[in-house]
C-alpha cells in the first residue's frame, strides 16, 4: 500500500511538473561548459601573443589608457598566461579586453555568446520573464525544484523491484538489450539514468533550493552556527556605474600591489585588482588559483598601495563556517567547485534529466491511453450486453 501510494504522488508530481523540469534540465545542458565556451570565443578575436624579449606594460600605465579610451574600471584582472589579455570590468555592467604588451583595447568578441548564454540562465531561473512577472515564475520553477528533489529520492525507493533477484536488479542497473518496444525501453531507460545519476541530481536539485528560498540559505547558516547575512549589508551595491572611478590616487602603485600578490601568492592564475576609489590607499586584490569555479583555491589580499607591503591575507579557511558552506553550495551546483570532471558530471546529470523525465511522462502517456481503452471496453461490453429482464 505504501508503495502504491508513493508511485501514485511520484507520477501525479511527474506530469505536472515535468515540463518545468525539462526547461531546467535542458537549459542546465546548454551550460555546462559556459566558461571554457566564452574563454575560447573569446581567444578567437584577439591577440596578446607577445613578441621576444616584451615585457607587459606596467599595470598603472595600462589603467591609465583605459582612463584616455573613455573606459574607467572598476577592477582588473590579470592572468598568469603569457598570451592572455587583461579584463577591465566596469562593475558587473561592461568589459574591455587589453593587450598587456601594447595597451590596445578590445570590445569582447563573445558578446553574442555571451548574451545567448545570458539568455539561457534566464530561462534557467525564472522563464525569460519580465521584470513584473518575475516573483511568480521563480516561485514556479522553485515549486518544481522540490518537485524534482522528491522525483528523485521517491524515485530511489520505487527502483528498488518488487522481488529481490539479481535478475530484476540487472535489469534496472544497465540498458538491457530485449527492452525493444518503445514502453520496455522508456521502462529500462528511466530506472538506469535514475539510479546512476541519483546522487549527482540530488545534489544539483538541493543546492538550487538554496537560491530560491531564503529559509533555505538562512538554514545554511544556522546549522554553521551563524546568522544568515542580509543582503545589501555592509555598503552600496556593487556593480553598478556609480562603482567605476573617474581618477585614482597618485599616491597608489597598482603595478608594486599587482608585483606583491604575485609573490605572496604560490602557483596563482588570475589576479583581479580592485581599484581604490577616493582617498583610499589600500588594494584589495583577489587570486585565484584554479579554474574560476572553486572557492577553496581563491584567496584574497590587502595591500599598502604605496609600498607595496601586504596588511593581510585571507584563505577560503579563514572564512567562517557558514560561507564556506555557502560558497560550496554556490559552485556544487554547476560542479565547478570539482573542476572540469565535475563540470562534466554535472551536465551529464541534466542530460539523463532530460531523458528522465521524457521518458516518465512517455510512460506516464501510455498508462493513461491504456485506461481509456479499458473505459472504451468497458463500455462496448456494457452496451453489447443483452437487457436483463426483470420479470
Amino acid at each position: 500500500m505504501l508503495r502504491k501510494g508513493i508511485f501514485w504522488v511520484h507520477l501525479v508530481s511527474g506530469v505536472v511538473a515535468g515540463l518545468v523540469i525539462l526547461m531546467m534540465s535542458v537549459t542546465g545542458v546548454l551550460l555546462t561548459y559556459e566558461r571554457q565556451i566564452l574563454a575560447w570565443s573569446d581567444s578567437q578575436h584577439y591577440s596578446a601573443q607577445p613578441a621576444p624579449g616584451q615585457e607587459r606594460l606596467p599595470l598603472d600605465d595600462l589603467l591609465a589608457a583605459s582612463l584616455d579610451s573613455g573606459f574607467a574600471p572598476s577592477s582588473v584582472s590579470v592572468s598568469a598566461e603569457a598570451d592572455a589579455p587583461l579584463i577591465l570590468r566596469q562593475g558587473r555592467a561592461e568589459s574591455r579586453f587589453m593587450n598587456p604588451y601594447t595597451g590596445e583595447i578590445y570590445q569582447p568578441g563573445s558578446e553574442r555568446l555571451e548574451e545567448f548564454f545570458h539568455a539561457v540562465v534566464r530561462w534557467h531561473r525564472w522563464f525569460n520573464a519580465g521584470n513584473e512577472h518575475r516573483g511568480l515564475a521563480r516561485a514556479i520553477t522553485g515549486a518544481c525544484n522540490l518537485a524534482f528533489l522528491f522525483l528523485v529520492l521517491s524515485g530511489l525507493y520505487l527502483w528498488l523491484p518488487a522481488i529481490y533477484r539479481w535478475s530484476t536488479f540487472r535489469l534496472r542497473l544497465w540498458f538491457h538489450p530485449n527492452a525493444k518496444s518503445g514502453k520496455a525501453r522508456d521502462f529500462n531507460w528511466h530506472h538506469v539514468f535514475g539510479f546512476w545519476m541519483a546522487l549527482p541530481l540530488a545534489v544539483i536539485i538541493a543546492t538550487a533550493t538554496v537560491f530560491n528560498y531564503s529559509l533555505a540559505n538562512g538554514l545554511v547558516f544556522r546549522l554553521a552556527g551563524e546568522e544568515a547575512p542580509q543582503r545589501g549589508r555592509g555598503g552600496p551595491p556593487r556593480g553598478g556605474r556609480d562603482d567605476a572611478p573617474t581618477a585614482l590616487n597618485r599616491e597608489v602603485s597598482l603595478e608594486n600591489a599587482l608585483q606583491s600578490a604575485a609573490n605572496q601568492s604560490a602557483g596563482w592564475r588570475s589576479l583581479t585588482v580592485e581599484l581604490p576609489r577616493g582617498d583610499n590607499t589600500r588594494v584589495e586584490v583577489q587570486v585565484d588559483c584554479g579554474t574560476g569555479g572553486q572557492p577553496q583555491k581563491r584567496s584574497s589580499l590587502t595591500i599598502d598601495g604605496r609600498s607595496g607591503e601586504v596588511l593581510s591575507a585571507k584563505s577560503f579557511s579563514d572564512q567562517s563556517t557558514g560561507r564556506q558552506w555557502r560558497s560550496w553550495i554556490r559552485f556544487l551546483h554547476t560542479g565547478e567547485a570539482l573542476g572540469f570532471w565535475g563540470q562534466t558530471l554535472a551536465g551529464l546529470a541534466s542530460l539523463a534529466a532530460v531523458l528522465m523525465v521524457w521518458t516518465g511522462l512517455a510512460l506516464s502517456l501510455r498508462r493513461f491511453r491504456a485506461f481509456l481503452d479499458r473505459r472504451r471496453r468497458r463500455r462496448a461490453d456494457t452496451a453489447a450486453s443483452p437487457a436483463t429482464d426483470p420479470a
